[in-house]
């Protein structure tokens, strides 16, 4: 076993194709199956199940899988850190973000990052908050920016920006042409809910909690899994829903959507910068976290 094998059974699994992962890591399909049997023979259990056109791992397989992404970032950190102590900025770095921070904002960073630092390889894993903070606590990602604290110990966290969360609704629902509605006004539309792990669902239930509303009182029609299809929703008069402004800010400029208050609602929410409490951060984590608090900062967009 070594460490390229690792990766080309990590990018096997990540693709859910041997085919995928030979072209992304420029190696023969025969090539790649013939390391995977080599890992296999190695363990001398099955990693792998092809079904049909799409390859899955076993239980053998997924603890491998774990173990091997967090070998594999401690290669990067450790390549870092060296490339660091001699002056050289390259490398590295896999951030998470949940589902408005990875849509919305890590962009806006990482596209500065990477014209300053050219020689770094950024790589971003999008989960809702729950997923992020278990990729960061276990290494599988070095930093994370979510939508909602943990009172998990082995996190820290700390605010990175604002952000402001609105109800919407289509462009020509009745209440397109108020300012505001009342909390319990809502219980008498269809109300898209996200899931449990969303962030933005776990600010919405606490928001509501503080203002003595209990969000189960709402009429959840449907759930749905990521900012994308709630807006899809809207737009397709399935519900209303709370959403944050930067995810739904075109069709806010161009009439489909429109953002209202609800009194007695405080809808404020921040993103937060997520670490692990035990892990060293690499030389490039740190550079990404000073960056992207001077450029919220530059911006505007920073915590108040």
């Amino acid at each position: 076993m070594d460490l390229w094998q690792l990766q080309i059974f990590v990018t096997v699994v990540e693709q859910k194709s041997f085919s995928k992962a030979s072209d992304i890591i420029n190696l023969s399909q025969p090539t790649v199956s013939t390391h995977i049997k080599e890992l296999e023979q190695h363990f001398q259990c099955r990693l792998l199940d092809r079904l049909g056109k799409k390859t899955e791992p076993t239980r053998a397989g997924w603890i491998l899988f774990d173990h091997a992404r967090k070998i594999l970032a401690l290669k990067d950190r450790t390549e870092s850190a060296m490339l660091d102590f001699i002056g050289c900025t390259k490398g590295r770095l896999v951030i998470g973000g949940s589902t408005i921070p990875a849509g919305y904002i890590l962009p806006r960073l990482m596209g500065p990052f990477a014209k300053t630092y050219p020689d770094v390889s950024l790589h971003l894993s999008t989960g809702d908050t729950c997923q992020v903070i278990e990729d960061v606590k276990h290494g599988r990602v070095e930093l994370g920016v979510v939508g909602a604290r943990t009172r998990d110990t082995a996190i820290v966290q700390e605010v990175l920006l604002a952000d402001e969360m609105k109800l919407i609704v289509p462009g020509d629902h009745k209440w397109a042409s108020l300012s505001a509605v009342d909390c319990l006004q809502l219980t008498n539309e269809p109300f898209i809910a996200r899931e449990s792990g969303s962030g933005t669902w776990q600010s919405i239930c606490k928001s509501m909690a503080d203002a003595g509303f209990d969000a189960r009182q709402l009429n959840t029609c449907v759930t749905m899994g990521s900012s994308v299809s709630v807006i899809q929703g809207i737009l397709n008069q399935v519900g209303i829903s709370i959403l944050s402004t930067a995810a739904v800010a075109d069709d806010l400029a161009k009439g489909r959507l429109t953002a209202l208050g609800v009194n007695g609602l405080n809808l404020d929410r921040f993103f937060y910068l997520t670490l692990a409490q035990k892990r060293t951060q690499s030389p490039i984590c740190k550079k990404f976290i000073f960056f992207a608090r001077q450029h919220l900062s530059q911006n505007g967009s920073g915590p108040a």
